[in-house]
């Protein structure tokens, strides 16, 4: 039984076929707002590949929009992501680093051209699957809003929205941040979601399950070059920096090296470590833990506070990529360019690319791309 709390509140919810979006859709209505969903097509390069299904998730989300009690509408922002993401992701790929794309598509399109339609149909806020939480809290003669990690850790997205903004957080809801992923599922199998036991999906939106250097392939030229050890020795050709990151062991082409296997004729576990990118040579390091692939410290531009203003210099936490534990560190040379981050412990394989977000315990309080 639907319960009016918020009679008349019109949110508008991001529906993307899966699970996580749909419940949201429902735990409002139970709320009592007025629940519209909105459909995102943001890429149709490819709708008829087996890798693309945007087909599929259109038609889930709209069988449980059905289901629900809702109303519906698809939007396509393929133009606005390929010009605001995609070019960006490729760009940073050309030049060596390795781009998360799911934090700028939070920012530029979930977050911006969805808000920005969705204020079009009139909505009090708008809202999505996130395991993120807002909070308000008194700043001044105003408020301030926070953001917080899901009381799911396990399923926390926060580090995905670090770049939202007072003006985007004010507007926005998160109903799955209170509760864990084991309830979501219960609540739609519970209900008879169509969807209740699809699988999450994974990776990049608009590559998929695919191969990815197959992908890139299509955008990026190869550049082959040597690939050398720590000592100069070349041990293998790869197929352009641009298709490495660091880190990486799996796809380098360059297993039981000879005069480097083991006793039992197995080689040498390699990772990429470096990348020389005007001599267009990719240096890999055998061993996980090898001094290569640990840093003490990262430097962060493009920077965004979630509270509009700089954290003070001192003690945090900070994540150099999605599912990695907080990691103390302290933070120092702010300012409006870019910070730098010191750690109690080295941090493996910092990447260049990659967003280096910082928490003060659950407060997610923004972060910088690392240089």
């Amino acid at each position: 039984m639907s319960q009016n709390l918020h009679p008349k509140k019109r949110v508008v919810v991001g529906m993307s076929g899966g699970v996580d979006s749909s419940v949201t859709a429902w735990l409002l209505k139970q709320q009592g707002y007025e629940v519209i969903g909105l459909f995102m097509k943001n890429w149709e390069d490819d709708d008829d590949s087996e890798y693309c299904s945007t087909r599929q998730d259109w038609l889930d989300a709209a069988s449980v929009a059905d289901v629900v009690g809702v109303d519906i509408e698809a939007v396509n922002f393929a133009a606005e992501y390929k010009d605001r993401v995609f070019a960006d992701f490729l760009r940073e790929y050309s030049a060596g680093r390795t781009p998360n794309p799911d934090v700028l598509c939070n920012a530029e399109i979930k977050f911006k051209a969805f808000l920005d339609h969705a204020m079009t149909l009139g909505a009090d806020h708008i809202a999505t699957g996130h395991y993120a939480r807002v909070r308000s809290a008194p700043a001044g003669s105003g408020e301030r809003f926070e953001l917080l990690k899901a009381f799911d850790h396990t399923k926390d997205q926060s580090y995905f929205l670090h770049r939202l903004n007072q003006a985007q957080l004010s507007r926005t809801l998160f109903p799955l941040g209170e509760i864990p992923k084991t309830e979501v599922r219960r609540i739609a199998l519970e209900i008879g979601l169509p969807n209740a036991t699809k699988k999450d999906s994974t990776g990049i939106c608009f590559i998929g399950e695919r191969p990815f250097r197959e992908f890139l392939n299509r955008y990026l030229p190869t550049k082959p070059g040597p690939i050398v050890t720590e000592k100069g020795k070349k041990i293998g050709t790869h197929h352009g920096l641009s298709f490495y990151t660091l880190g990486q062991r799996k796809g380098l082409g360059i297993g039981g090296v000879k005069g480097h296997q083991q006793a039992d004729g197995t080689g040498p576990v390699w990772y990429v470590a470096r990348k020389d990118i005007p001599g267009n040579t990719l240096y890999v390091v055998e061993g996980h833990d090898h001094p290569w692939l640990l840093s003490s410290q990262l430097n962060a531009g493009q920077i965004s506070w979630v509270a509009g203003e700089a954290p003070v210099e001192g003690p945090y936490a900070a994540k150099t990529r999605y599912r990695q534990a907080d990691a103390v560190c302290s933070l120092s040379a702010s300012t409006p360019e870019g910070f730098s981050l010191i750690f109690s412990e080295p941090q493996w394989a910092v990447t260049p690319g990659q967003s280096a977000v910082l928490y003060d315990g659950d407060i997610c309080l923004g972060g910088g791309i690392i240089t």
